[in-house]
């Protein structure tokens, strides 16, 4: 070509693929290559053999070319460790089929897995190609019943790339309009710009018919033209007929014929193989900027991580004790950050950590402490036996406290299960905090099981020494009934509850309103007429529910009223991937328009207790268990009036008394579980872990790494230096050469038509 600096283009590609080779990422690179793309028994593997000059590829029925083979050739010569070689062509051509053999089996099948070869010879011009499985429509052997579209697919992956030209081959004697290999390339090629039209078996074309109007670009254009070749016949191949002599025989073919004598010199494979190698390196002229702005990225990515491997000593005993303090340092440092909350490495998922116990602590907690309060019905119940067994045969004048103290106690008994279960939640996130601190520790797997193992043992620990002291705040207030307590309402003033609630709450309604949350909820029970499940904004205020059309809270859809409102568990239904609770009215009314319950529904279960603690707050309460009426004595149901008075008064006695417990025990719960827990486990991180690991066993087999870590620390190395070569390499090319310009636009829209004549 006359240009020096565009004869080392090519070799340029082949020395990156060297420099890459080692590490297995050649197929990765996105390097400038040529793809042979077209149907099967169109010639490709033909056309290859001929710029080879020797005959090396597999021959046989059904698919021939199974794996990609990607095929260098070049004058120079150059031993690569890596490489395997040799001089004789049956060899190659057998290498072949069992190299392909080995991995797509022996029946056909394929593999996107590539063979490279790279062919040295000074009777060849520079040039890389990849010759692809033919395009085929009906499955052989043991090939699935998609073949086609898995060769499609696998064709596709090599030239879709925008470094990838494609040489798109047409048998002569077929309709050129239908062509798989032109069909393929205008869909990732629209434009035509990495296009290259070859035209095989001219020889075979029906007498009186030729591909003149085709090659020369007349009838259905493609913007670089069309290049036609001869190939030897099959009788040729079986007759075992020199290369040589068959690329005489195609040029004394183009010379002699009347259609293409006068086009001669630009038909054929040594022309065909001029023009390849022209337009590949004026591809990697264009394209080797942008390759090398890529390489530069990924080196400075891989610096800093190479940096350390490069210093890194396995086996050096002051590297590891170093390494074990960092890492319990780090691992301390994380515990608490993800306790005390911090602005670095935020989880914007979900909720983790110290988020999630406070919303233990404050929502989950008081939740479980209202779903183990009894009932009405039952309270009553059990009010009127305990009067009437504490007064036997006699009737009472007075209200005896004697009931009122039994019933306490039944109650504070039953503050012990939501009080352990909250205890359990602790435990469990604090748990699943230290395996999310541990993750940092992968590179040294008996390090973080040990680790893991030790905090987890304390915590275990830690939680038997808390449920201890908290069944101790339960024993405590069973103890000992405080009805001198100044927050209780007293004897006196227990029958006068009632009319007071009353009087505050009228006088509530004078009040600003309290928002206690807002948030979108979806409804499950509209009418299907109108759209069946429609999401809202919600806004709970401490005396209404109300609904808005979006979150600027404009056009108000309905508000409900929270008076004699309770909350009820509903079962997901099949269809629905949400979850659901309901609103209800305890007087049999209706909620909402037609609907006896209000069912609304969130994306995940923990919104849905999210939204059960807030209607808690605002007053309404979750549905209680009701045993059978005709499980109970009629008398249950029908006292004195002077029975109802002492019931009435001992229910405001333990309203007002159970109100200072839990409000106790709900003060009382997160400090203790902070301090006997949460806070110790921090300081046995901060102060102990590290004594632990060494009194655990040998500190050497703690800091041994996993394979995956060595395996990575090699492969970045290895990567790191081979991209810094790869650099070094583009370095030395100078893109300012001469090259040809690209052809201008033609009109292929019969690609997109899919119209055309038959020749």
């Amino acid at each position: 070509m006359g240009n020096r600096g565009m004869e080392d283009l090519i070799p340029l590609v082949n020395r990156l693929q060297d420099a890459f080779s080692s590490i297995g990422q050649s197929c990765n690179l996105d390097l400038p290559q040529i793809a042979v793309v077209g149907g099967q028994s169109a010639g490709k593997s033909s056309v290859l053999e001929n710029f080879v000059g020797r005959d090396f590829l597999p021959r046989g029925s059904g698919i021939v070319t199974r794996r990609p083979l990607v095929l260098s050739l070049t004058h120079y010569f150059k031993c690569c460790t890596f490489w395997k070689k040799f001089t004789d062509f049956d060899e190659v051509r057998q290498e072949i089929e069992a190299e392909t053999d080995r991995v797509t089996g022996a029946n056909k099948g394929i593999s996107p897995i590539p063979i490279n070869l790279r062919v040295y010879s000074p009777h060849v011009l520079n040039l890389t190609l990849i010759d692809l499985p033919g395009i085929t429509k009906v499955p052989v052997g043991d090939q699935p019943a998609d073949i086609e579209h898995q060769i499609r697919d696998m064709i596709m992956q090599f030239i879709c790339r925008e470094s990838c030209l494609i040489l798109a081959v047409t048998p002569a004697n077929t309709d050129l309009a239908n062509s798989d290999a032109l069909k393929l390339a205008k869909d990732v090629d629209p434009q035509g710009q990495r296009t290259i039209g070859v035209i095989t078996k001219l020889d075979l074309m029906d007498e009186g018919t030729d591909a003149r109007d085709v090659l020369e670009n007349k009838l259905l254009p493609l913007r670089r033209g069309y290049i036609g070749v001869v190939n030897r016949s099959q009788k040729d191949i079986d007759g075992k007929k020199d290369i040589r002599a068959a690329l005489a025989a195609e040029r004394k073919f183009f010379l002699s014929h009347p259609a293409y004598r006068h086009i001669a010199d630009s038909m054929g494979t040594p022309h065909l193989q001029k023009v390849l190698n022209q337009q590949l390196t004026n591809h990697i002229r264009d394209t080797l900027p942008a390759f090398r702005s890529k390489l530069q990225s990924q080196l400075l990515s891989l610096d800093r991580e190479a940096e350390e491997y490069r210093q890194y000593r396995p086996d050096d005993p002051s590297r590891k004790t170093k390494a074990l303090l960092q890492m319990v340092q780090q691992f301390s440092v994380d515990f608490e950050k993800r306790i005390e909350g911090s602005g670095d490495q935020v989880d914007t998922v979900e909720l983790s950590g110290g988020a999630k116990i406070n919303r233990i602590f404050h929502e989950r907690f008081p939740f479980e402490l209202v779903k183990m309060e009894c009932d009405e019905k039952e309270m009553r119940r059990e009010i009127s036996y305990a009067i009437k067994n504490i007064h036997g045969i006699r009737t009472g004048l007075f209200t005896p406290d004697m009931a009122f103290e039994a019933i306490v106690k039944k109650q504070v008994v039953k503050i012990k299960e939501p009080c352990i279960k909250c205890i359990d939640l602790v435990v469990q996130e604090l748990i699943n905090t230290v395996r999310q601190c541990s993750d940092k520790l992968d590179s040294f797997p008996c390090l973080r099981e040990e680790t893991e193992r030790i905090v987890t043992s304390h915590i275990r620990d830690r939680e038997s020494k808390a449920k201890e002291q908290v069944l101790l705040l339960i024993d405590v207030q069973l103890a000992y009934i405080n009805t001198n307590h100044e927050d209780f309402i007293g004897f006196a003033n227990a029958q006068q509850r009632s009319s007071q609630a009353n009087k505050k709450s009228s006088a509530g309604n004078q009040v600003s309103v309290l928002v206690i949350r807002k948030g979108w909820l979806t409804i499950n029970n509209i009418s299907i007429m109108k759209g069946g499940a429609k999401e809202y904004w919600f806004v709970l205020t401490a005396e209404s529910l109300s609904w808005f059309k979006d979150d600027e809270e404009k056009e108000k859809k309905y508000m409900l009223p929270l008076d004699n409102l309770k909350v009820k568990d509903v079962e997901k239904s099949f269809m629905s991937s949400k979850h659901m609770f309901a609103i209800f009215n305890t007087e049999q009314r209706n909620v909402f328009k037609d609907n006896r319950f209000l069912e609304l529904a969130c994306d995940t279960l923990e919104e849905v207790e999210s939204w059960r603690a807030s209607l808690l707050r605002a007053g309404v309460y979750p549905e209680r268990a009701v045993e059978s009426e005709s499980s109970g004595p009629s008398e249950n149901f029908s006292m004195d009036p002077q029975l109802e008075r002492k019931v009435e008064t001992i229910r405001n006695l333990v309203d007002s008394y159970m109100a200072i417990v839990n409000k106790c025990i709900r003060d009382l719960m997160p400090k203790s579980i902070m301090h006997l827990m949460i806070n110790n486990v921090k300081e046995f991180i901060n102060a102990e872990l590290l004594a632990q690991l060494y009194s655990a066993g040998d500190q050497n087999a703690l800091m041994d790494e996993s394979q995956e870590q060595v395996q990575r620390r090699e492969e970045v190395l290895r990567t790191h230096h081979a991209l810094k070569e790869a650099l070094a390499i583009t370095g030395d090319i100078s893109t300012t050469t001469i090259s040809t310009p690209l052809p201008p636009p033609v009109d292929n829209s019969w690609l997109s038509a899919g119209a055309g004549s038959r020749r």
